[in-house]
């Protein structure tokens, strides 16, 4: 390359920079504001599991909800993201959701899709499988209201019969650095998957009107709840996954913009011997 293309290449490296960096800047803003929210969620998810949990594993009350049966269709909601520049965050978590369906097919069952983002449901409609489009526009910014109702509506799917199983496949931010992709079991709600605390003792409540009504009640709250919280969980492993992402971006042209000014000094000092030459030669 000559003096004017690699002045040409390094501003349009600068240019990326400046792109990537401002990503970035984003991304981290959308990964506190998320942090926020989940933070501020967990003590009340946590308090509601416990509770019901305690109601389940202490009291001998049966549940529609709870009812374990012969799985012939699964409702499986699957969660990546709408946009990409966030590293191999689709490619793992779509990995996965094809393994977990691959899974249900070998063994009979038939499975419905939820996708959650647009690359999940390309997916999908690449492989000609018709999906459920209703938690679609979930992905990236969740909001309760929407999640609660198709939640709501899946119980009652449930407890018709027409589903046997409820199935969430999402990553779970463990760290910037880590990201895990996850199963977990919405339906039927599993007492001993609720709340990590142990309840030794049981303990007599007063409970009205009754204990029937108040965990009819309460199970269509944990589990909505339940299903925005594992939403909130990947919204912020996608944001942590794109931040992470633009630094590396960002760091690489660097990298390369050091190497480009160390050509172009050279491809100079080499153009001005040059000319030194042709002049001492002319002399």
């Amino acid at each position: 390359m000559n003096l004017k293309e690699i002045k040409q290449r390094i501003h349009s490296v600068k240019s990326t920079q400046k792109i990537t960096s401002a990503m970035k800047l984003v991304a981290a803003a959308k990964l506190r504001r998320t942090q926020t929210s989940i933070e501020h969620l967990r003590p009340y998810e946590q308090k509601l599991d416990s509770i019901l949990s305690s109601f389940l594993c202490n009291t001998p009350v049966d549940s529609e909800y709870t009812v374990s049966r012969e799985v012939k269709k699964v409702a499986l909601i699957p969660v990546a993201s709408d946009t990409t520049f966030c590293g191999a965050f689709n490619s793992n978590i779509i990995r996965f959701a094809k393994d977990t369906v691959a899974e249900y097919k070998s063994a009979g069952i038939e499975a419905e899709i939820l996708p959650v983002g647009k690359k999940m449901h390309e997916l999908f409609k690449k492989q000609g499988i018709a999906t459920n489009d209703n938690l679609m526009q979930q992905a990236g910014n969740p909001q309760y209201s929407g999640i609660s109702y198709v939640a709501r509506e899946l119980m009652l799917r449930f407890v018709a019969g027409e589903i046997d199983k409820v199935e969430l496949v999402y990553t779970h931010f463990v760290s910037a650095g880590k990201l895990v992709p996850q199963r977990e079991t919405l339906l039927p709600v599993d007492a001993s998957t609720l709340s990590s605390e142990s309840f030794s003792h049981n303990i007599d409540y007063i409970v009205e009107p009754g204990k029937e009504e108040l965990i009819k009640s309460l199970i269509p709250n944990v589990v909505s709840l339940r299903l925005y919280s594992s939403l909130l969980d990947s919204a912020v492993a996608e944001h942590a996954a794109r931040m992470v992402a633009m630094q590396v971006a960002t760091d690489n042209a660097d990298d390369l913009i050091a190497e480009l000014t160390l050509e172009y000094n050279k491809c100079r000092q080499q153009a001005i011997t040059n000319e030194l030459l042709d002049i001492v030669s002319g002399s």
